[in-house]
């Protein structure tokens, strides 16, 4: 099933930057089936464990991670660039295929030893993920795991997340 949906993703070359073949889960996203099947699919995966929050990384992995956390009953919370939260932060600053960048979470977001499901769009070098590992770390939230529509396994971005478990959906 998941090779189904492997299909709707495409490819752009050159975006953002000249080498990088960037893979666009817009196709996917599109087609109403696709998607409700890919968040099923995830949602699935998780559905024995008692997941309190899901962690959505901006701005595609708010469109996973809300559509899980409502699947599994569980609270979602925001992980945004600089100066976009309202109150008190946490702040990193992580390493890009292509450059850095900076997430913030809220302080309260997460409370000490809630079971946490970080949700992304796509796996690629795992700075992002790693990134936000640390955030909930400092909230005290409870990793149970680190969910993916797409992972690019040949940049190995698991071994920035391999104390947890990982799971994605679809692999290239």
């Amino acid at each position: 099933m998941a090779d189904d949906l492997r299909k709707r993703i495409r490819d752009i070359p050159d975006f953002p930057k000249k080498g990088i073949l960037f893979k666009d889960i817009t196709t996917l996203l599109k087609d109403a089936d696709s998607y409700r099947r890919s968040v099923d699919m995830m949602a699935d995966h998780y559905e024995s464990n008692k997941v309190d929050m899901v962690v959505g990384i901006e701005a595609r992995g708010f469109i996973m991670g809300a559509a899980l956390a409502y699947k599994l009953g569980a609270g979602v919370i925001l992980v945004r660039k600089p100066g976009k939260l309202p109150s008190k932060t946490y702040k990193t600053v992580y390493e890009l295929e292509y450059g850095t960048d900076e997430l913030e979470i809220h302080q309260d977001a997460i409370q000490p030893g809630q079971k946490v499901l970080i949700a992304d769009d796509l796996l690629a070098t795992g700075g992002t993920v790693k990134a936000v590992i640390d955030l909930v770390k400092k909230t005290g939230g409870a990793i149970i795991g680190c969910a993916f529509l797409v992972e690019l396994a040949f940049l190995d971005g698991r071994k920035a997340c391999e104390d947890y478990p990982i799971f994605s959906l679809i692999t290239f």
